[in-house]
């Protein structure tokens, strides 16, 4: 079997430097987990020293085992960290955090998929620190509008669900409890109940897609009420998760890029490296806030 190499633009820096032990320095202290880490993101490096993080909450074990995914699997037995949202909200207060990315694992073992420790976490980094923005980057809730309610009504300013891939390869890179038309509805119910609401999505390329069911996809993200995309590499995690099928070249991200501006995203973020929460702050300010920060 053949072994693909990485092709030069897929080269990652190393991570070091003040600020990222810093945060490290806080997740530890704070005992928190980070998407960052469990799910081994190539860009690690570059947002811990920019002081920044996603934090993942509801503890590190999913249920659901999609074949692209680091975090670790199993049964978590339906235990929460009922002071996990405070203890986050005092590590954004640490490290001075302007904009925060809240995701989790997906926990089917929680009558409500954890959507009571959303709320909470929102209502806790904004009561502690009134001018951070925080965006969500959620499972799909079963797409039940009570439970997106929940997460919504808190008050993130960004809701992000990814669909991870294009239609015809869902059942066979995300765990078979997800489904495509789930994850668009979850973004379609965000929209209707607060249709002001910044809503995101994106998917990996690499799967073995083509580029028409690319195109399909940003559209029917488009038709959820997406504002935001990302578009990134899929990159093997371990020898037990899905091969690369190849490596996409910068040429075809940008074409992906350049049909979502024409479709009317307001922002698109299309690369080998981009990853959902790649400089989500800066992506937000730069598109929603004007110039006074609001």
């Amino acid at each position: 079997m053949e072994i693909k190499r990485k092709p030069e633009w897929l080269k990652i820096k190393l991570p070091g430097g003040g600020e990222f032990r810093d945060v490290k320095r806080a997740l530890r202290k704070y005992r928190l987990h980070t998407v960052c880490e469990e799910a081994r993101c190539p860009n690690l490096g570059e947002c811990w020293g920019e002081g920044t993080a996603t934090f993942m909450i509801l503890g590190n074990v999913c249920t659901r085992f999609c074949k692209f995914c680091a975090t670790q699997t199993g049964n978590p037995r339906g235990i929460i960290d009922e002071t996990e949202p405070f203890r986050v909200a005092e590590a954004v207060r640490e490290l001075k955090l302007k904009y925060v990315v809240l995701t989790s694992v997906t926990r089917d073992d929680l009558e409500d998929q954890g959507a009571s420790i959303y709320k909470e976490t929102i209502r806790a980094i904004k009561n502690k620190n009134p001018d951070t923005h925080v965006e969500v980057l959620t499972p799909d809730f079963y797409a039940k509008e009570e439970l997106i309610e929940t997460v919504v009504k808190a008050g993130p300013d960004v809701f992000a669900h990814n669909v991870e891939t294009v239609r015809r390869l869902t059942p066979i890179v995300r765990d078979r409890r997800f489904s495509y038309e789930k994850s668009i509805k979850t973004l379609k119910i965000t929209k209707k109940i607060r249709p002001h609401i910044v809503t995101k999505s994106g998917f990996m390329v690499g799967l073995g897609e083509k580029e028409d069911e690319v195109f399909e996809t940003i559209k029917d993200l488009k038709n959820a009420g997406c504002e935001i995309l990302t578009i990134g590499q899929y990159l093997q995690p371990t020898k037990r998760h899905l091969p690369v099928e190849r490596y996409v070249t910068l040429e075809e991200f940008q074409r992906y890029r350049d049909f979502a501006l024409e479709m009317g995203f307001k922002y698109v973020a299309s690369g080998p490296l981009v990853r959902s929460s790649y400089r989500a702050g800066e992506i937000f300010a730069s598109s929603f806030l004007d110039k006074s920060g609001k």
